[in-house]
């Protein structure tokens, strides 16, 4: 907040803010006549579209009061915005611009009044904002004047003698140091303690109770050559402080963090151990990790002298001399990127190679820093100063618990990636002193720099199709189809640091229908040449933080405003990713992942000429997008460096990890999933295997192609076996420990194996006798011929082991259980060739007397279909005996008792869906944790445990007793809701942004939350019936029952299910879609379905006037008409919201 003063003597209080689109009206109506004259015409949405950094002033009415766009090249088109730079040298002195250093300001408009305090306000703001900004340039007509309230703000540049640029334009320039100087840094003096505790005090009372009032003092007080302290000053008043230490444990840093690329923070001795020694035969499919995580062979190119003051190197022999440390470059995959090939927990500790460091320690840390907040984006003014005070020093490190938020210091900084057994709590970020140079210098490769490249890139995978790519362009400057190719270089004192290289994005329109790019940019608003895609990124760690400015670099280039980076789904990487040819890259953390669209399933032939074009219609393979644009270029996501882990790779916990990786402005950077068999969606689409179970249709494998988790998340492949809540870890497969500082539980329920009563059936018992025993779990060795399928890791493998030993050869197959996985599992049994009269489909008594199908049409039509086939179907059967009572591996016959007599059946596989419930290992764990278990682990409404660390959801979990709504739990709802629920409760904690907060209604903290998505279940049953059964959150109730109640609302019925055409829809009294269950011999367009749920009848082409007219004999074919094109539209829902707004505005308009 600032106080600026109209020219009258009035005071208004402002705040800064960067713009936002709906700024443009109050924008424009600041305009005045001089502002054209000044700036030229302008397109305000355009040049917002355009920008890199655009300030607005608010008042505390939140009214704009002055506005000012900033962009990376000059206004009024002086020169090509990729040739600035050296116009600027040619037609001006004393000029130290450089694209590092420069922004041009292209508008600035003001209330009048306050047009010189906001002015003096809006440059000060776009200093602070932009840390390595040193000028502000403004190109005006030569025969124009600023108004003085603006024009005290700039000065005027002198021409160079004989430019003739001056005649019709005039250069403006804005120092920094008028407004935002750099500070004074110098070592602390005892009389600076009064200044400092205030500050100390502020950002730290828990190291004030930690280490005493006077820790500060004694820290000043102590200095000699391994501890130093120094302050920053502004004016004669010391407004933060650094401590420093060059002492440093480099040997437990190398223990608990990947230290590759920084040579171990260590000096280079003619006995370090860097790669693996070589063995006699390696094998050729070696894990990708694995290698990557072996290549720690440095880069010899990477040399620069020690700096001192700004970019002053030491010269020897007529060559820059090398900083003795050669770096690794940042080849994403083994180092800064999390991506598909991240090293699992078990190769970790067992294969990874780590390399040996002879020599002495390089590196200085930062023990503790203070700065004021109005000064910390100047943090980094510290550093110039701290590596003269440690001249044989390359690094300076510092540790940061993981729960404190990253503040502006470090984001200069490379985090460095902890191993998984790291036993510290804290995250490592390093710097070196070459980082300090200001002459990064980015432009477009030539053939000389070939030689340069090639030894950047040496060490990188996929090192010979970034080379082959630059090729190209040298050569060129196209693919051989006509696509234009641009490479651009990054150099340091004239050597390579860095590489990219991108092409036209020639697909935008795919695009546009398939992404939700439209958050990020106007498409309008950029020509279908301005899309660039990204191909390659590769950048010299120790200038990691110039990234942005690289990005940004190149969009200037090559005259681009947006970039476009894809990750293909991790069973592709061999067959599909090399013609691509993209390489990974860690620019990936500084872009933003962008959100799928729905996408309708279009009945082409019924659509005719009325179809979309072949370019957003046609199949492609997925993949997860990531974006960066102008906009962007100069924002900072904030670092989340909490360790949030997620145990169970269920529907509820991919979509809470989905909700946090597409929060655009937060970049989490210790997200784990722990998963018995990793995450999902690694099998080629469409396999067979994955009929076995009903689907949730939650997530499907264009779902977790366009996710890319394995970008973003750590993967421990084991089971969850312990909780130890004091020392907050968690203990994985009985022996790893995993720390988190927030835990989510989200494992849901499994099939159990059921241990058989154990009844002697020659002895004819009934069912009565036996329930007391049933259902129990079964504590011993299972059998290998016993199945209980959870996933689709299950099914494969029950599926590989079918293919093998019963579909040639003879011998019953028993499915048991009576949930409608039962039915799925029966037929696929059938479509792989096993006859129906070896399949014994056994089910137990029910439950409830609601049935799994809970349609007496559908149960009949299945019933025909099962005795069809020949399968046998036993009904209140309860398992009795494996191998009559004898070793059970593997089962050969199987005894159950009835309500009558008992009966028997041969074995060779048996499939259990008779008993879901918490896996007991799970139970153990929770229950020796000490959360309470009642049943299912005890949660509040809010999804807290009783740990307030530790989080829960979905079907594992149930509200405590206190809500009295026992027959309501997380099971009742879409686990895709309860997962974004889930995250957006824990947001709060994360989200430095802040949020309107409402106060619930009094009363409503003991109700739980209804939450309103559908609940979908779909698969193929016996017959060849393909089957989906969406409805609202509901606790189930037989369907004659409800369909009894005098407010059911109406249903409508075409076709027969024995017909193979049923379709079934059920609205509640209000008229909306509340369930839906189509049963048919033919495929179907489910996610249409989907959306049909929830809308009103009038929606639907007046359903209820067409059905009473006779109108509607065949639901299918009236969901395929082109007017329901609309309701499936992605965009559906925000038309409807848009329509509701304006019949209101109209209402309220004529009262």
């Amino acid at each position: 907040m600032t106080t600026v003063t109209s020219s009258g003597g009035n005071t208004e209080v402002v705040s800064a803010r960067r713009t936002e689109s709906h700024d443009v009206s109050d924008i424009v109506s600041l305009f005045s006549h001089s502002t054209e004259v000044v700036f030229g015409r302008i397109d305000v949405v355009y040049l917002l579209e355009k920008s890199n950094l655009a300030l607005t002033l608010c008042n505390e009415k939140n009214e704009v009061i002055a506005h000012a766009v900033f962009l990376d090249y000059p206004n009024w088109n002086i020169t090509d915005q990729s040739d600035w730079e050296s116009f600027l040298h040619e037609n001006y002195i004393n000029n130290k611009c450089t694209p590092l250093n420069t922004l041009f300001m292209h508008l600035f408009v003001a209330k009048d009044e306050y047009a010189a305090g906001c002015s003096q306000e809006i440059v000060r703001r776009a200093f602070i904002a932009v840390p390595e900004l040193q000028f502000i340039l403004l190109f005006i007509p030569a025969d124009e004047n600023l108004e003085p309230d603006m024009g005290n703000v700039f000065e005027e540049m002198m021409t160079a003698p004989g430019s003739v640029v001056g005649t019709t334009f005039t250069l403006l320039m804005c120092p920094r140091h008028w407004y935002h100087p750099q500070l004074y840094i110098r070592k602390a003096r005892l009389e600076d303690y009064d200044d400092l505790l205030p500050i100390w005090t502020r950002q730290s009372e828990t190291l004030k109770e930690t280490y005493s009032e006077y820790f500060l003092a004694d820290l000043i007080e102590c200095q000699d050559e391994e501890n130093q302290a120094v302050v920053c000053e502004d004016g004669d008043t010391a407004v933060g402080f650094m401590s420093l230490c060059s002492q440093v444990n480099v040997s437990l840093l190398q223990e608990c963090f990947d230290l590759g690329p920084f040579h171990g923070l260590c000096k280079p001795h003619p006995e370090d151990t860097l790669k693996m020694p070589e063995k006699p035969s390696i094998q050729e499919d070696e894990d990708k990790s694995n290698q990557i995580s072996q290549e720690t062979e440095s880069v010899s190119s990477q040399n620069f002298a020690h700096t001192h003051d700004q970019d002053a190197a030491v010269q020897k022999d007529g060559t820059i001399t090398v900083s003795h440390t050669e770096l690794l470059l940042d080849d994403v995959r083994g180092k800064y990127f999390k991506a598909s090939a991240t090293p699992l927990l078990e190769t970790e500790e067992k294969d990874a190679f780590h390399p040996v460091y002879r020599g002495a320690s390089n590196a200085f840390c930062i023990r503790l820093f203070c700065i004021d907040e109005k000064h910390e984006t100047r943090s980094l003014d510290f550093l110039h100063y701290v590596f003269k005070l440690f001249p044989d020093k390359d690094f300076c490190v510092i540790l940061v618990p993981h729960q404190v938020p990253e503040f502006h210091l470090i984001q200069s900084f490379v985090r460095v990636v902890p191993f998984f057994t790291s036993k510290l709590g804290h995250e490592l970020y390093v710097f070196h002193r070459a980082g300090l140079l200001k002459s990064f210098n980015v432009r477009k490769a030539t053939t000389n720099d070939l030689l340069g490249v090639k030894m950047l890139i040496q060490t990188l995978s996929l090192n010979e199709s970034i080379l082959d790519d630059i090729k190209i362009f040298t050569l060129a400057r196209r693919d051989p189809d006509g696509t234009p190719v641009q490479a651009f270089i990054a150099e340091v004192l004239e050597q390579i640091v860095g590489v990219s290289v991108i092409r036209d994005e020639m697909d935008i329109e795919y695009i546009r229908s398939h992404y939700n790019i439209e958050d990020f940019i106007d498409c309008d608003h950029h020509q279908q040449e301005e899309h660039g895609h990204l191909y390659h990124f590769v950048l010299n760690p120790i200038f990691r933080h110039y990234t942005k400015h690289f990005l940004k670099e190149i969009l200037r280039l090559a005259h681009k405003s947006s970039l476009y980076y894809p990750i293909y789904p991790q069973y592709v990487e061999g067959k599909f990713q090399n013609p691509c040819a993209h390489s990974l890259t860690s620019a990936l953390h500084y872009m933003v992942p962008v959100r799928p669209r729905r996408q309708i399933v279009y009945p082409l032939e019924e659509l005719g000429i009325n179809a979309p074009s072949e370019q957003v219609s046609k199949d492609q393979l997925s993949y997860s997008l990531n974006h960066i644009n102008r906009k962007l270029v100069l924002e900072s996501k904030a670092s989340i460096n909490t360790r949030i882990v997620v145990v169970g790779a269920s529907d509820v916990g991919i979509s809470f990890l989905e909700t946090l990786i597409f929060c655009p402005h937060l970049k989490f950077n210790n997200l784990t999933l722990i998963s018995i068999h990793g995450l999902p969606g690694k099998d080629l689409p469409g396999s067979k295997h994955r009929r076995f179970l009903i689907n949730s249709h939650c997530f499907n494998d264009e779902d977790y192609a366009q996710m890319s988790l394995c970008s973003w998340v750590n993967v421990v492949v084991g089971k969850m076996t312990g909780i130890n809540r004091a020392a907050k870890y968690v203990v994985v497969s009985k022996e790893k420990k995993v720390p988190y500082d927030y835990l989510v539980l989200c494992t849901g329920q499994k099939y159990q194996v059921l241990s058989p009563t154990g009844a002697d059936i020659s002895k004819l018992p009934t069912n009565r006798e036996v329930l007391s025993k049933w259902p129990q779990r079964y504590t011993g060795k299972v059998p290998s011929n016993h199945f209980a399928l959870s996933d689709d890791q299950d099914c494969l493998k029950a599926m590989h082991w079918l293919k093998e030993n019963v579909v040639s050869s003879e011998g019953n197959v028993i499915v048991y259980g009576n949930t409608i996985d039962i039915y799925t599992t029966v037929e696929t049994l059938l479509s792989l060739g096993i006859d129906g009269s070896r399949i014994h489909l056994v089910q137990p008594p029910l439950s409830s007397n609601v049935t799994c199908l809970n349609n007496n049409e559908i149960e009949s039509a299945v019933q025909e279909a099962l005795s069809k086939a020949g399968v046998s179907v036993y009904y209140d059967s309860i398992l009795a005996q494996w191998n009559e009572g004898d070793d059970p591996d593997p089962i050969t016959c199987a005894a159950f008792t009835t309500n009558t007599k008992p009966f028997k059946l041969q074995c060779s596989a048996f499939f259990s869906f008779a008993y879901r419930t918490v896996d007991y290992e799970t139970f153990k764990a929770i229950n020796d944790a000490c959360l309470v278990f009642d049943g299912r682990l005890v949660i509040d409404t809010e999804f807290h445990t009783n740990d307030v660390s530790i989080r829960a959801a979905g079907p594992l979990t149930k509200y405590s007793r206190s809500y009295y709504v026992d027959e309501w739990t997380h099971s009742n709802f879409n686990s895709k809701e309860i997962g974004f629920e889930l995250a957006a409760s824990m947001l709060n904690l994360f989200d430095p942004t802040p949020k309107p907060f409402s106060k619930p209604p009094e009363g409503t903290d003991r109700l739980i939350p209804m939450y309103k998505g559908c609940k979908i279940k779909g698969g193929v049953l016996p017959g060849g019936y393909n089957y989906l059964h969406i409805s609202k959150p509901e606790i189930p109730i037989r369907l004659d029952l409800e369909l009894a109640l005098c407010d059911h609302g109406m249903e409508i019925i075409t076709g027969e299910a024995r017909h193979g055409n049923y379709f079934r829809m059920h609205m509640n009294k209000y008229s909306m879609v509340d369930s839906i269950t189509c049963f048919s011999k033919e495929p179907f367009p489910v996610s249409n379905y989907i959306c049909l749920y929830g809308q009103h009848e009038r929606l639907l082409n007046d359903l209820y006037y067409r059905w009473n007219e006779g109108q509607i004999t065949n639901l299918y074919s009236y969901f395929r008409e082109s007017w329901s094109m609309a309701i499936y539209h992605d965009r559906f829902i925000d038309l409807k919201k848009e329509l509701r707004q304006l019949l209101m505005s109209e209402q309220v308009r004529k009262m």
